[in-house]
């Protein structure tokens, strides 16, 4: 009996299936400080102790988007290690802050499959939960995955698409506990543009731009423990090894600190979507347009709603093509809610 794991394809899931994902993981310091060297990560709630309690916290947590990285890892060698593609996300939500000693594991249930005309592929729908120590759920979100089939003759299932929510609304969105944005100190926060300065409509060019080296790819990968084939072996795509996802959701998240320093925590996740695949020594670059603002009933804090582009050059604010069709300098398009000062 084979004692190795080939990973679940396509014919493999069913709706209502649960998965426990190994292996559980406890948080340290040094999370933090690698994902600062990853990334030019410099929003401040995530850099200063100091700055957290100022803001209510008791203690600076890791990055939203670190724990996302590490909830998401879990998941990769039942969902997606013979993925084609992740294809989006939806109903996103960041419940509770990860903090230091933390122990996160992660599980998923089967919410949706559906077959592509090829047969080749199928597409699945997954809803993710990440659990700390205490049981208690402090990430979870929907995405879903092309997946190959190994047995090409295997039957279609019936095909189960999810209704999902194409916006979180402002009720969706958890305050952590304790945050109080009052006394904010925007001198040391980088910026001056609060809540109040920004206009739906509003464009935002992040100005800089990070070339991606397959280095720092391999060690952010290996980190989150993505063993997702698409990202290790140069053999497994003819086009060569595909830079993860979540490597450019992280650096377009941290080249927008110019423009959103004060967007400082992801409560919410909206849609989102690889428009096209990066690879190293493409270099990326952001920006932003602000899509909805609500008012949260927590002191001082208010609720952004934003889209997060990356590209590949081109020029900033394009996005789609006449065809509706996303061109082809576009990596990401990222709908999300953050919490901001008043």
């Amino acid at each position: 009996m084979a004692k190795t794991n080939p990973g679940r394809f396509f014919e493999d899931y069913s709706v209502g299936q649960v998965l426990h994902h190994a292996v559980p993981r406890t948080v340290t310091d040094g999370e933090r400080a690698l994902y600062h060297a990853l990334y030019p990560a410099r929003h401040a709630l995530y850099s200063s102790d100091e700055f957290a309690r100022n803001c209510g916290l008791p203690q600076s947590p890791i990055d939203d988007l670190a724990a996302f990285h590490i909830v998401f890892g879990k998941t990769v060698p039942d969902i997606s290690l013979n993925a084609v593609a992740n294809l989006g996300y939806a109903e996103g939500r960041w419940l509770k802050p990860v903090y230091s000693g933390d122990t996160l594991r992660s599980e998923s249930e089967v919410i949706g499959v559906k077959q592509n005309s090829n047969g080749k592929t199928g597409v699945v729908w997954v809803r993710t939960r990440g659990l700390n120590q205490r049981d208690e759920v402090v990430i979870e979100y929907v995405r879903w995955v092309m997946v190959r089939k190994a047995n090409i003759d295997a039957p279609a299932p019936e095909a189960v698409v999810p209704d999902l929510k194409q916006v979180l609304e402002s009720g969706d969105l958890v305050v952590p506990e304790g945050l109080d944005f009052s006394n904010y100190d925007f001198v040391q926060s980088g910026e001056t543009h609060r809540w109040g300065d920004y206009e739906v409509g509003e464009t935002i060019d992040h100005v800089d731009g990070v070339t991606v080296e397959e280095a720092e790819h391999m060690l952010a990968t290996r980190l989150w423990q993505n063993t997702a084939k698409v990202h290790f072996d140069l053999t497994f795509r003819p086009d060569g090894r595909l830079i993860y996802g979540g490597h450019v959701i992280s650096m377009a998240r941290a080249l927008s600190f110019n423009g959103l320093a004060n967007a400082q925590m992801i409560v919410g996740l909206n849609g989102g979507a690889h428009a096209n695949p990066c690879f190293s020594g493409d270099t990326i670059k952001a920006w932003s347009e602000v899509l909805d603002k609500a008012e949260t009933s927590v002191p001082g804090v208010g609720a952004i709603r934003l889209r997060l582009v990356a590209t590949k050059g081109g020029a900033p604010f394009e996005l789609k093509g006449e065809d509706g069709r996303y061109k082809p300098e576009v990596l990401l398009d990222l709908d999300y809610w953050a919490l901001m000062p008043v």
